[in-house]
């Protein structure tokens, strides 16, 4: 009788109920351990059993063993159990990633279901709903499940063998046709629509946009064909469809861009539009490059949402940020925006472009090609071939009395010129360069041949930037670090005497390799006085950032070591795209 009191008046203590109150009074999680686990799991909307595990709270073969206790429902061990893929497939792939179930199998009107916390009820429900189905909760641990539903959902991706059966659609006939009208007439549309190789192309498209990728790349090889996302920057295998599919792919993917199929000696460019709803769609540019065993094809995702998600997600620091706003507003000069390919120059024009696009002002951008759509805004694509140059498009707008001109890329001497003229007769020129940082960015226009002088009266800010990875929040580790090493990275004297707080990825089910998103570096540098004297005197991009320094500016490494002193990327991610 007193154990039992004692065990009734230790659950009402804790105040817990279910699965967390069974392991706290069996002793596998303490009880501050508990309401921590509870805590975050609300914050990072995860499972408790999920986050202890994670958070190595409890081991996961214990909490399985309480659950199946607890519940009265069977425990089984999923190294021991082979994958029923009939069984997989009755539940969609985003329904067992975003609950972490696993269907194991089916017997007549029931569908046992692997689960690590019987206790969610809103996941049994929606598998209820999707399948039809009576419900069999099965324990399972929580590591062992995770790995499982990684599995499964790969093997639905790749189990592509179906697709080498020639008698599926007439593909070889795309090799000679010239455009989406002419295919309808050698199948129909219902049959392509159903065709294995279209619904292959489709789901790449799509899982591609649901995990947050920025390209998705098609690659023939001697004895393999791989596809590849890039995924926060960094490029992973998700499929390995049979080599002998690469021309029906390159074809399907060229009728999607409407590009000429029977050609396949030169590269080409084109594009698709993905509709997923009434008020959002995804562009992807298509790139074609002939390689010696068949076309590499890569799509370059464009998000328009991403312009209008404002210069507040962008990662600049404060000040950075008023600078930015500070020139914006001013109704000349020229703002420029280097880094590399893939830096995120494009969002960052776009962001601007949103902020100053109003019915008052005529903004007129000149890209090659335009890749993200803006209401409001007058946008060119440069066609070379008829002789439409970023150029030519820049003189066109100076007829056709603009405020705001925006020019994709300065490639070339005549058109850094006729920029820099519009800049000093009262207009705000946007555009972009190809540089390591901002200091450099000056003296490479003096090589491109511009004088100091139009550079120093029409330059009035610069921005250089570059992606990092973001931390997960829900795996990421406090490291020590040595307080010498610290200094040698860079880190300032009194930062490392108040104490530093460093992260280091560990990765987790919602993240990749322990990161999930990017954040920005900048360095935003404005034309001071002392600077243009510089540029006037042809000095060097030391002697500009030396007195940059001076200023107050921050140079890229100082921007990327705040980012990591908050915890928001690693010193190791830092270090892979700065100089020290």
């Amino acid at each position: 009788m007193n154990d039992n009191a004692s065990s009734s008046l230790g659950a009402t203590r804790t105040g817990f109920g279910g699965l967390p109150q069974r392991l706290v009074q069996d002793g596998v999680v303490d009880e501050a351990a508990m309401l921590e686990a509870v805590n975050n799991a609300r914050e990072r909307k995860t499972s408790i059993v999920t986050q202890l595990v994670t958070s190595g709270a409890a081991n996961a073969r214990d909490i399985a063993l309480a659950a199946s206790n607890e519940f009265g429902a069977p425990l089984f061990d999923l190294d021991a159990v082979n994958l029923d893929m009939d069984a997989v497939r009755l539940v969609s792939d985003k329904l067992l990633a975003k609950h972490r179930v696993l269907p194991l199998f089916r017997r007549g009107k029931r569908l046992f279901l692997a689960v690590a916390d019987p206790t969610n009820l809103h996941a049994i429900d929606e598998v209820k709903f999707q399948t039809s189905l009576g419900i069999e909760a099965i324990v399972v641990e929580d590591d062992k499940l995770q790995k499982a539903v990684d599995k499964a959902i790969e093997q639905v991706d790749n189990q592509m063998s179906t697709l080498t059966d020639d008698g599926d659609v007439d593909l070889d006939s795309l090799e000679t046709v010239g455009g989406e009208d002419q295919l309808d007439e050698k199948i129909g549309r219902d049959d392509v629509e159903d065709a294995p190789i279209v619904r292959f192309v489709n789901k790449v498209m799509l899982d591609a946009i649901r995990r947050g990728a920025s390209d998705i790349h098609f690659e023939p090889f001697e004895k393999i064909y791989r596809v590849r996302l890039r995924m926060d920057g960094v490029l992973k295998e998700v499929a390995q469809p049979p080599v002998q599919l690469a021309q029906k792919l390159a074809a399907r993917l060229k009728v999607m861009s409407r590009l000429d199929i029977a050609e396949r000696r030169v590269p080409q460019d084109g594009r698709i539009k993905m509709k997923l709803s009434k008020n959002r769609a995804i562009d992807f540019r298509v790139s074609t490059c002939p390689t010696l065993f068949g076309e590499k094809i890569v799509m370059r995702i464009l998000d328009p949402a991403q312009a209008s998600l404002g210069i507040d997600s962008l990662g600049y620091e404060p000040f950075q940020k008023v600078l930015y706003e500070k020139y914006l507003a001013k109704p000349q000069g020229m703002i420029l925006v280097t880094g590399p390919t893939g830096s995120g120059k494009t969002v960052s024009l776009y962001t601007g472009l949103h902020i100053l696009n109003r019915e008052d002002t005529n903004i007129s951008t000149a890209e090659d090609p335009a890749e993200i759509n803006l209401p409001g805004v007058n946008q060119v694509n440069v066609n070379n071939k008829v002789g439409l140059t970023f150029a030519a498009a820049m003189r066109a707008f100076l007829r056709q009395d603009p405020d705001v001109i925006m020019v994709g890329e300065i490639r070339d001497l005549e058109t850094a010129e006729i920029a820099i003229k519009a800049a000093q007769t009262g207009h705000l020129v946007l555009s972009t360069l190809h540089t390591n940082d901002a200091p450099s960015t000056l003296t490479r226009m003096i090589d491109m041949g511009v004088k100091p002088y139009a550079i120093a009266t029409s330059v009035s800010l610069i921005i250089a930037q570059r992606l990092a990875r973001r931390l997960c929040n829900g795996c990421k580790t406090p490291i020590d670090v040595p307080r010498e090493a610290l200094l040698k990275e860079g880190f300032a004297e009194a930062d490392v005497a108040h104490g530093i707080k460093l992260f280091a990825p560990k990765g987790c089910q919602n993240c990749t390799d322990g990161y999930k998103g990017r954040v920005g570096i900048y360095q935003v540098l404005p034309i001071t006085d002392a600077i243009a004297r510089i540029i006037l005197a042809l000095g060097s991009a030391v002697e500009i950032a030396d007195q940059a320094a001076k200023e107050g500016v921050w140079d890229l490494r100082r921007a990327g070591l705040e980012k990591v002193k908050n915890g928001l990327t690693s010193l190791e991610e830092v270090n892979s795209i700065t100089v020290e």
